[in-house]
């Protein structure tokens, strides 16, 4: 399984999460820390986000907490270039 990572560490309920694709088109998740452990393992998770078309997306987050942001193709072939950046609340 091949993912892009971001370690976002403690976020407070309400930050804005940017994510930007470049290239193509991805599954963005934004995941608290135990489901992150799910994901990895290949276990049911839950999420925030989802197939994103848009260069730029925003993400909330909904409780304050230890959180990460995952990018992956989904199984579909290419590469997409991928940045995010909390924003301050």
């Amino acid at each position: 399984m091949k993912f892009t990572h971001y370690d976002l560490n403690i976020c407070e309920r309400g930050q804005q999460i940017e994510v930007t694709l470049k290239d193509n088109t991805a599954n963005v998740l934004l995941l608290d820390d135990d489901n992150f452990k799910k994901y990895k393992k290949r276990r049911n998770y839950k999420y925030n986000g989802g197939h994103m078309t848009d260069t730029v997306s925003v993400l909330l987050v909904p409780y304050s907490g230890h959180w990460h942001v995952v990018v992956d193709r989904g199984g579909y072939a290419g590469t997409v270039q991928s940045s995010v950046r909390v924003i301050p609340v």
